[in-house]
């Protein structure tokens, strides 16, 4: 078994609703945090399970505070799960408040590999949504957009992060060796040559010249203040980082595994972004849907 990995497993009562006391101690029986690993046969099916507690957590939030802040991921690996999101019931979107997780610096909102421009039509406009907050990359001043951004994202706790994971293992733009450390709201970062390529790879951009070489992106510790983290993560190409990351020493070289310090991690995957995880793991997928890993 790889250092730093260890495995329990549950059968739930529903593979859409993580067990009460998992949810609210977010430890298994020795103190360790974990996280949910869950595998569905399709990223449509994934999506709509994502979908699922997504939009119950935000309907607890409206429902005990009145209001819910929430962090959207936004890129090809997303377009399921937002969709059904959007089109989940219950949901006054008007008293939803959303933070984007990264963007490049220098890239047009115009450009089709903007992810401001695929929060807004992805989300915003299907909800209605008009509390938002846009990371403009192409301001003349970044630095200003992560005070002025960050400083709005820090003044109140996050009920839910929604994240996809980079074929490198980066969540959000932190890229390996990720930041760790930092406490500040969001970060300007270089981007490596693997994360570049996999957006070629997506067909946003047509060569790797013409994607930016840096991005304003979340913190990773910023990710972790947020009460509870739901991972959407679909496709053969993500196979590599999320057997990586789940089953590794948790380090910055592999930026997701940090996730597996968090008390209330779900990460959703579908047959082919689990395909390469070890035969133990395997086997209690197949068995059971979903198993919790440790730290």
């Amino acid at each position: 078994m790889s250092p730093g990995f260890c495995l329990w497993s549950l059968r739930p009562p529903s593979l859409y609703n993580v067990p009460t006391q998992w949810r609210q101690v977010g430890r298994n029986s020795s103190g360790a945090f974990f996280v949910l690993l869950k595998v569905f046969n399709d990223r449509i099916v994934l999506g709509q399970a994502a979908a699922e507690q997504a939009s119950a957590a935000i309907r607890r939030a409206l429902a005990e505070r009145g209001q819910a802040r929430i962090i959207a991921a936004t890129a090809a690996s997303q377009l399921e799960f937002l969709d059904a999101l959007t089109r989940a019931p219950g949901i006054d979107w008007l008293r939803v408040e959303v933070f984007h997780l990264d963007e490049y610096i220098g890239l047009p909102v115009a450009h089709p590999g903007s992810f401001r421009k695929m929060l807004v039509e992805q989300l915003v406009r299907k909800t209605g949504i008009v509390d938002y907050h846009l990371l403009d990359g192409d301001a003349a001043d970044p630095l200003d957009v992560v005070r002025r951004v960050g400083t709005r994202l820090a003044a109140a706790p996050i009920d839910i992060a929604f994240l996809g994971i980079g074929e490198n293992g980066h969540i959000a733009f932190n890229d390996p060796p990720a930041d760790f450390q930092t406490e500040e709201p969001y970060i300007i970062v270089n981007l490596d040559e693997a994360c570049r390529q996999q957006q070629v790879g997506e067909a946003w951009f047509a060569d790797i010249s013409q994607v930016p070489k840096r991005a304003i992106s979340m913190s990773a510790r910023q990710i972790l203040k947020a009460t509870e983290i739901l991972a959407v993560v679909p496709g053969i190409r993500k196979a590599q980082a999320v057997k990586a990351c789940v089953e590794d020493t948790i380090s910055p070289m592999l930026p997701a595994s940090i996730l597996r310090t968090h008390p209330n991690a779900t990460v959703y995957l579908d047959k082919n972004s689990a395909s390469l995880l070890s035969p133990r793991l395997q086997k209690e997928l197949d068995d059971k849907s979903q198993v919790i890993v440790g730290s």
